[in-house]
Parts: structure tokens; C-alpha cells; sequence
């Protein structure tokens, strides 16, 4: 092995989770070494719709980190030179009982932020050309959206961190080995005085007793993209409609869901069944990003399934219309989820810290839950701004 290296913070991950906190890290005045066992980022981290979805976050502790993330979010865009698009969003109501959801969680949103309003349909279609307002009956409109290409953003972060904080990144590089504070990466070794494994698959390998005693399952979803649409046609507002209502936590506490969510099992098992719900997101290049399903299970089924796209898509054109749905790539993610919880924190020794399963809202917790972390595990240097 070569001669030992040091470095004061080692983080294991160059996705959204170990960007976030390499950022973290480094506005603390410490100097910060990235590593990732791949020559780029390849995972959940770019295999999503790009959206920093705070509306989907309940109130309190997981909605404030979600807006403390948005006000990163939009901090960094423009000096890591990638496109962000403050959308907004629109969570479109057809059927009563989607309707009644909107309005109980619209009667207890004003203390969440005030600008969240119902729509009407002629209001909806102010705001969007996509959205289909035959048998609309409203709509929750909320400014707080935004979105990224995640191929993108995670390309460049990486570079504008390096830039602006003399982040070192070491990709192509295989941690295999800690023990604090020792790192074995590839032929080199090193010490940090504080470790952050934020990769899944570097948790599951370099601690796999610690992973096989958790709670953890893998969730794989299905996704898309059209090619950009014609004409420089734009989305406008992020979209989905009453399935999403089943998906997200902020919708959890109304008691009109259940009434939906037996609807939807009696109507369509299908979307209960693969944990479907659907959204469409659009980016820099027009490109519209649709999904998603969820598939739960320790070693998801590497093939996709053509009837979930399918379910998808039929159930998208029900609610938007634009100029093209002509499918240009299909994909599918895999990440951590570990239920009952949000996230997992965990120390498996002094000085090492594994932070994973942030149950597929990555881009929109990230940033603000490492801050949090950080701030408890590491101390601070000068703190710099960005």
C-alpha cells in the first residue's frame, strides 16, 4: 500500500446524500474527501424526476428540513451552472373523494405555508396547457416545487464544490475497509477524523452485519422519459393527481384517505399492488420525466415490467395532455427505505457515521438533513457561506 493519507472528513458516496454532506462538511471550514466507487454517479441519485418536492414532506421537523433543502437547492444551481426551474405544483382532484382530501389538507396547510391554495379548474388551466380540466373539480396549487435534471446537477456539483471549497473527489475509488480511523481505498490508505458512509452499496458491504440487522428494504421504481417536446413547448407546474395522495407522508393525517384508498384497491388493484402513483416533471431540455412504481424487496427484479409502464401511461392521460408522449428511454432505480423510519442514522463505531434510507426523497431532504447531521457530529472550523 502507498503512504498513508489524512484528511479531516471522509465521505463515502458522491450521490445527492454524500454531496450533500461533503457541502455540509466543508461550510464548517473542514477539509472534505469524497470518494465513489464508481467513475460517476450512476444511481437513485440520477434515475429519479429531478423534483424537490416539499409539499409532499408532513409539517413540522421533515417539512422544514425539505424547505431549508430548496433554499440550498437554489443557492447552488446557479453557481455550479446547472438549470433548476422553480415549477411549482399541481395536485389535480377528478373523483369526490380526491376533492375531499385537498380540502382537509388545505384547511390545516396555512400554518405549513400560507401560499398553498385550492384551485379552481378555470384557475388550473391558467396555470397549465397540460392539465386536463374536463371533470376537473380542483386542484392544490403549491409554489414551493422545484426542479432539476438530476443527470445534470449531480455532474456538476461535484466540480463546484471542488471550486468553491477545495472538496477533494476521488471517483473510480473502492472503499474496502474502515476501521476508525483507518479507510482502505483501492492500493492507498488513509485516516479521517470523521467518516460519512452515505452510499448504499458501500454500507452493505463495509458493515454488512450492521445492514442485515436493520429493517431495511430496497424499493425499485419504473420510470421514463419522452424526448423534448416540439416547439419549446413547456409543462409549466410539476403534475400528478389522486394517487399521489396515497403516496405522500403530508397527506397521511386526513381522515378522508382511507375512504380514496379503498376506492382505488377496489377500482384498480394494479396500482396498489406495484405501488404505482403518477407524476410528470419536465426538464431543461423538455424532456418530460414520468412514474413511478414501487416494488419492496431485498433483490428487486433486475427486468422491468411493460404492463407497469403501461399502467403508468394510461393513467397520466387521464389528467395531461401534451404534445408528444412518445417514450424516448425507460429505467428503473433502486433505493433504501426503512419503514417507520425517514431516514437511518446510525454509528457503528466512534467517528463513522452511516447515513442511508431516505425512502426515495433524496433530492428533497438531503441537503437540509446533513446540515442537521453534520452540525452534531463534526466540529465546526470557521463556517463559511456559500
Amino acid at each position: 500500500m502507498n503512504a498513508r493519507q489524512h484528511t479531516e472528513v471522509a465521505v463515502i458516496g458522491a450521490g445527492i446524500v454524500g454531496l450533500a454532506h461533503a457541502l455540509a462538511a466543508a461550510k464548517r471550514g473542514l477539509r472534505v474527501t469524497v470518494f465513489e466507487r464508481h467513475t460517476q454517479a450512476v444511481g437513485a441519485s440520477i434515475r429519479n424526476f429531478g423534483m424537490i418536492w416539499p409539499v409532499g414532506q408532513p409539517a413540522g421537523r421533515l417539512y422544514e428540513r425539505a424547505m431549508r433543502s430548496r433554499s440550498l437547492w437554489a443557492e447552488i444551481a446557479p453557481q455550479a451552472g446547472f438549470a433548476l426551474d422553480q415549477c411549482s405544483s399541481l395536485h389535480l382532484a377528478y373523483r369526490p373523494d380526491e376533492m375531499a382530501v385537498l380540502e382537509e389538507f388545505i384547511a390545516t396547510a396555512d400554518s405549513v405555508n400560507p401560499a398553498m391554495r385550492l384551485l379552481t379548474p378555470t384557475e388550473v388551466a391558467a396555470k397549465s396547457a397540460a392539465a386536463i380540466t374536463d371533470g376537473l373539480l380542483g386542484a392544490l396549487w403549491s409554489p414551493t416545487e422545484m426542479t432539476v435534471d438530476p443527470r445534470e446537477a449531480i455532474a456538476k456539483i461535484p466540480d463546484f464544490l471542488t471550486t468553491a471549497y477545495n472538496v477533494q473527489f476521488h471517483f473510480g475509488q473502492v472503499v474496502t475497509a474502515i476501521a476508525y480511523p483507518e479507510l482502505v481505498v483501492g492500493g492507498d490508505r488513509w485516516t479521517a477524523d470523521q467518516i460519512f458512509v452515505c452510499s448504499g452499496a458501500d454500507f452493505e458491504t463495509l458493515y454488512p452485519h450492521v445492514f442485515a440487522a436493520t429493517n431495511i428494504t430496497k424499493v425499485k421504481l419504473q420510470m421514463m422519459r419522452t424526448a423534448p417536446q416540439s416547439g419549446g413547448w413547456r409543462l409549466g407546474p410539476s403534475l400528478c393527481a389522486g394517487l399521489t395522495l396515497t403516496h405522500y407522508a403530508a397527506f397521511a393525517h386526513c381522515a378522508s384517505l382511507p375512504t380514496l384508498k379503498t376506492r382505488i384497491e377496489t377500482e384498480t388493484p394494479h396500482f396498489p399492488k406495484w405501488g404505482i402513483h403518477v407524476m410528470m416533471s419536465q426538464n431543461a431540455s423538455g424532456e418530460l420525466v414520468i412514474g413511478d412504481s414501487h416494488e419492496y424487496g431485498w433483490n428487486p427484479d433486475p427486468f422491468d415490467r411493460v404492463e407497469v409502464n403501461c399502467y403508468v401511461l394510461d393513467y397520466l392521460k387521464t389528467f395531461a395532455q401534451v404534445p408528444s408522449f412518445a417514450i424516448a428511454e425507460t429505467w428503473h432505480g433502486v433505493y433504501a427505505k426503512c419503514p417507520g423510519q425517514t431516514e437511518l442514522i446510525h454509528q457503528p463505531e466512534a467517528g463513522v457515521t452511516i447515513v442511508n434510507a431516505l425512502s426515495g426523497a433524496g433530492m428533497t431532504l438531503s441537503f437540509g438533513l446533513a446540515e442537521a447531521v453534520v452540525e452534531q457530529t463534526v466540529p465546526s472550523h470557521d463556517l463559511l457561506k456559500i
